[in-house]
C-alpha cells in the first residue's frame, strides 16, 4: 500500500450553500451554469473536490433530481473536478437525495452523522435568527448510506460534534460503513462543537484509523480554524457556502477568491495542493472514466 504523502492537501470548495443570498454576496451562483463556471474558478485557484447544494433559478433551495443532472453537465463541460453532492435536508424524506444519488452519481456525497440543534443567534438583537432540529437518525442514515453504495458514491461523513465522529462505529461493524473513511468535522455552528483547536485535536483522534479528514468552519473564523487543519494534517474546505469574506475582511468575490487564499495558506506552511489525480488517490476514488 502506497503510504499517503502528509504534505498534499485535498482542498474542498462549496460553491453555494442553501442559507445565504445575492443580497449578502454578490458572487453566490444560483443556476446550473453559473455553478459550473464557480466550479471550473476553484478548480483553477487550486481546488480538487466541489461541494454542490443545487438551487432554483430565483436562488432558492432545490433537490430536484433534474438540476443536479443539469449541474453535473455544466461542471464536466469546464474542468474534471471532483464532484460532492450535499444531501442534507431537515426532512426524513430522503426520495429525492436517493434519487439524484443513483441517477447523477457523483463521486461523493456528503452524510450527516447525528442529530442537532440547528441554529443562529444575533448577539446585536440578543434573539435566534433560526432554531432548528437538524434531524438524522440512523434509519435515516443508512437508507441513504445503502443508496451510495449501490451507486459507487463515497460518503462522506459530516460531523458536527464528537458524537457523531464516535457514532460511526456501529455502521461500520454493521459492514455498511466500509473504510478507509472520509470525514468533514464542521466547527462553528451554534448546536456543534466550537471553534477551537482542542476541537479537531478531539475529533481527529476518535476517528477510524486509516481515515482522511477535513475541517469545515463556518462564518467567523474560517481562515483561522483551516490554519489549524493544515498544521494538524488534515484537509480544508472553503468556499462561499463557509464564508463570505477574505481574510483582509473584503468580501469575496467568487469562490475562485477564497480557493487562491485556501491554496497559499497550504504553500506557505510547507504543504501543497492536491491534484484531482492525487485527491482521487488520497480519498480512495475510483480513477475518472
Amino acid at each position: 500500500m502506497q503510504t499517503r504523502d502528509p504534505d498534499i492537501c485535498v482542498i474542498t470548495c462549496a460553491l453555494t450553500g442553501v442559507l445565504a443570498n445575492r443580497s449578502q454576496c454578490a458572487g453566490i451562483p444560483y443556476t446550473p451554469e453559473e455553478i459550473g463556471e464557480e466550479a471550473r474558478r476553484a478548480y483553477e485557484a487550486g481546488a480538487s473536490v466541489t461541494h454542490i447544494h443545487a438551487r432554483n433559478d430565483d436562488g432558492s433551495p432545490t433537490f430536484s433530481p433534474e438540476v443536479f443532472a443539469r449541474i453535473k453537465t455544466e461542471v464536466r463541460k469546464r474542468s474534471p473536478i471532483i464532484l460532492n453532492y450535499s444531501t442534507g435536508t431537515m426532512s426524513d424524506d430522503v426520495s429525492e437525495q436517493c434519487t439524484y444519488i443513483r441517477e447523477s452519481q457523483p463521486e461523493i456525497a456528503a452524510l450527516n452523522m447525528g442529530t442537532m440543534n440547528y441554529s443562529k443567534y444575533s448577539k446585536k438583537r440578543k434573539e435566534f435568527v433560526f432554531d432548528m432540529v437538524f434531524s438524522n437518525t440512523y434509519e435515516k442514515i443508512i437508507k441513504l448510506l445503502s443508496v451510495m453504495n449501490e451507486a459507487g458514491v463515497k460518503p462522506e461523513l459530516e460531523c458536527f460534534d464528537s458524537g457523531h465522529t464516535h457514532g460511526v462505529w456501529p455502521l461500520v461493524e454493521m459492514g455498511i460503513l466500509k473504510p478507509p473513511l472520509q470525514y468533514s468535522f464542521i466547527v462553528n455552528v451554534l448546536g456543534g462543537i466550537p471553534p477551537l483547536v482542542e476541537s479537531l485535536q478531539l475529533q481527529s483522534k476518535i476517528t477510524v484509523p486509516g481515515s482522511e479528514w477535513e475541517v469545515i468552519a463556518i462564518s467567523h473564523g474560517h481562515w483561522r480554524m483551516l490554519a489549524t487543519g493544515l498544521v494538524l494534517g488534515g484537509n480544508i474546505r472553503t468556499g462561499l457556502e463557509d464564508h463570505l469574506y477574505l481574510p483582509n475582511g473584503d468580501m469575496a468575490k467568487s469562490n475562485g477568491d477564497m480557493v487562491e487564499v485556501a491554496a497559499r495558506m497550504c504553500r506557505d506552511m510547507g504543504r501543497r495542493p492536491a491534484t484531482v489525480e492525487e485527491a482521487r488517490a488520497i480519498l480512495s476514488l475510483p480513477d475518472a472514466t
